[in-house]
């Protein structure tokens, strides 16, 4: 028999042994995308090394070693990559613009020059000093309830100058 007919009767071994190897692929992956490429992988591997093929072996033995050598080797690769880059863009935290954020404090700033002086103290010393409502009181010269009045008077003025529904403390 010569070569080329030897070697034509191995692919023709090769094709029909082709169900065995979906399902042996199949054992070592379940996606029948991985299942395809690795019998493709498989395939190409055998036919590049066809002259290696050693007449009267198993063929089957030998496309089954490759399967799972070429297996073995991507899953090894896989296991190593990292998928994505270290830091991705999608898991950054949303930002509104800088602009937007300098428009909102200007309109704060202007909201907040309108307020009556009392109710501008009360609120610089409880919410933006963050002092209690005893400190503030003790400040201003007025009652504890007098200052809590001042602040919830003052949010709401601000919530209707700044078209908010209302406002977080």
């Amino acid at each position: 028999m010569t070569e080329t007919s030897a070697v034509e009767r191995v692919r023709a071994e090769m094709v029909e042994l082709i169900p065995a190897l979906r399902s042996f692929a199949r054992r070592l992956d379940r996606s029948p995308t991985n299942v395809d490429d690795l019998v493709q992988e498989t395939l190409l591997r055998a036919l590049a090394n066809i002259d290696k093929f050693h007449e009267g072996t198993n063929l089957k033995s030998w496309l089954f070693t490759i399967l799972r050598n070429t297996f073995c080797t991507k899953f090894g690769l896989a296991k190593r990559e990292v998928v994505g880059i270290e830091e991705c863009v999608s898991s950054r935290a949303t930002v509104n613009s800088p602009q937007e954020w300098s428009v909102r404090a200007a309109e704060f700033q202007r909201a907040f020059d309108k307020l009556p002086d009392r109710y501008r103290d009360a609120v610089d010393i409880i919410l933006i000093q963050g002092q209690s409502y005893e400190s503030a009181a003790a400040r201003c010269g007025c009652p504890v309830g007098t200052i809590k009045s001042r602040v919830n008077r003052a949010r709401a003025q601000l919530a209707i100058q700044l078209d908010e529904p209302t406002m977080p403390i």
